[in-house]
């Protein structure tokens, strides 16, 4: 698939952030190559979630659509993807290409006071996804454009014949793309599953490593559907919830 990587070229800031966060999530999603066209950046994909009429029981599997038997497929060879290569480098974007960059904390000036730490409030939440995992739901679970004209009828069949909850919720509200919903964890937590290893960093330009949309806590909307035990969520008025 081509999926839209970001509108946002024309702020080179916004535009790694974008790019950076997307990139950051290779569980199910192997990215390629990386391109510009008409101030929108583009990368190919590979998304890896199986056909939700396939049936496996052992060695066996069927197509639960057609009917077909036979073996289980093998799945297809993935390439490694690391965000974090060891240390202080990191693979991330910048200037629309994919880099690796040397990026270090800097040294905390000494105070006159001690300042209490708020700490990371997702840390303990006992928020999930879809598919029941539990702990940095929001690092897990993301929205992505697929480039998928209105006449490749083919394609987005292939799209919403995806396994749910791993790949969902397509909606099309354009003749050149789809939207959907995929849960692909983030390869920059940390082996905790839940703080970020971009933390506190900084790029070789001081700007903050870690993109902008990871930088705020999320805010309760009517447009956006929080996940289930999200400590920010807040209960409407009289839902005795």
């Amino acid at each position: 698939m081509t999926l839209r990587a970001s509108t946002d070229l024309v702020d080179r800031k916004g535009g790694d952030h974008e790019t950076t966060w997307l990139l950051g999530h290779t569980e199910r999603l192997s990215f390629g190559k990386l391109w510009k066209h008409k101030g929108d950046l583009f990368v190919k994909t590979v998304i890896h979630v199986p056909c939700k009429h396939l049936e496996t029981r052992g060695e066996r599997a069927t197509c639960r659509a057609h009917g077909f038997q036979g073996r289980t497929p093998a799945a297809p060879p993935r390439q490694p993807q690391p965000r974090r290569v060891g240390g202080d480098r990191f693979r991330l974007v910048s200037q629309g290409r994919l880099v690796e960059e040397t990026l270090r904390k800097p040294i905390p000036r000494p105070r006159g006071l001690p300042v209490v730490d708020g700490g990371n409030p997702c840390a303990t939440a006992p928020c999930r996804t879809a598919d029941h995992s539990r702990g940095a739901a929001c690092c897990r679970d993301l929205q992505i454009e697929i480039m998928c004209d209105v006449s490749w009828s083919r394609q987005e069949a292939l799209i919403r014949s995806r396994k749910s909850p791993y790949l969902c919720k397509v909606q099309r509200d354009n003749d050149e793309s789809v939207e959907v919903e995929v849960i692909s964890a983030c390869d920059y937590l940390r082996e905790d599953a839940i703080s970020c290893s971009l933390h506190g960093r900084k790029r070789p330009d001081r700007r903050q490593a870690k993109p902008d949309l990871c930088r705020r806590w999320p805010v309760p909307t009517e447009d956006e559907t929080l996940h289930p035990g999200c400590v920010f969520y807040l209960p409407a008025a009289g839902s005795g919830v």
